[in-house]
């Protein structure tokens, strides 16, 4: 049986004492980045990734006790259903972290019994020892493979304040350029490079576009079904995408019960998205 765990259904009940619910960001910035959903073909391996993994926080939803996992400026919803396939092969190939010690979490991932996939996704520039990255003096990365094949990329930064926190997404993308032309537009980001690739900054997160020589699945089915932006003011921004020629799968939709406003459309390139509104007020 599918199970259907969307934002709009999830949202009933946070507990007030989780340090990650809330969408800091959302609190002076107009779009943020709000979600990940993951399809899990095994909703408790997929707890058991983002929260022993990673090193998420528990959400317990709702008198149905449906639960999502958090994170600074994210939060993770989970819906049971068999995806049709990993990350890598979608347009979305995988969505990356920061953290303070990528030592400690690559030898806890790798103890924990997951694959780190870091010297196959790395150019030959880089050396890589027990699954950790280097390219002379620069970044210190990992790649782990998740429940389903979701690939996650870690980067070590000592700085942050938080042990684990959102860095980016990154596409595989045949239209680089025009994809960041397209996001820089239609969120109001900063146009830019990173690692010398087309991407766009947000707050609190990169949107990076990769080289692909082939075009990519879209993500609806895939195990990481779509992303999620936190919108202020949503049904004048739905308006303005519209005008723009965006056309919405669901259009903007308010759920009063809730005190959230959500909308899903597809990217040209066939990433499925999600914005909402009212994310941020979650506790």
């Amino acid at each position: 049986m599918r199970i259907i765990l969307t934002v709009a259904a999830v949202l009933i009940s946070f507990s007030c004492s989780l340090t990650y619910a809330q969408l800091d960001l959302a609190m002076n910035n107009s779009v943020v980045y709000g979600h990940h959903h993951i399809n899990a073909s095994d909703i408790d391996e997929h707890k058991k990734f983002w929260v022993e993994g990673l090193g998420g926080d528990m959400v317990s939803v709702g008198e149905s006790a449906e639960q999502a996992i958090s994170f600074p400026n994210l939060l993770v919803f989970l819906t049971a259903f068999r995806p049709t396939g990993g990350t890598r092969g979608s347009m979305v190939n995988h969505v990356g972290f920061e953290t303070t010690d990528i030592f400690s979490a690559v030898e806890h991932l790798t103890d924990m019994g997951y694959p780190m996939i870091t010297k196959g996704e790395l150019p030959k520039s880089y050396t890589v020892k027990d699954g950790i990255g280097r390219q002379g003096q620069g970044n210190i990365i990992a790649y782990v493979l998740g429940p389903d094949d979701v690939k996650v990329e870690l980067i070590e930064n000592k700085g942050n304040a938080n042990e684990i926190q959102l860095h980016h997404i990154h596409w595989a993308a045949t239209e680089g350029e025009e994809m960041r032309a397209w996001y820089t537009e239609h969120f109001s980001g900063v146009s830019g490079t990173r690692i010398s690739q087309p991407a766009v900054q947000l707050p609190g997160i990169n949107l990076t576009f990769a080289p692909s020589a082939t075009e990519m699945a879209a993500t609806k089915g895939r195990v990481l079904d779509h992303i999620g932006f936190e919108i202020d003011g949503l049904e004048e921004f739905c308006k303005a995408l519209e005008a723009k020629g965006v056309v919405f799968d669901r259009g903007y939709t308010e759920v009063p019960s809730l005190g959230l406003a959500v909308a899903f459309f597809t990217d040209p390139w066939g990433t499925y998205i999600e914005l909402t509104e009212g994310l941020d007020a979650v506790n």
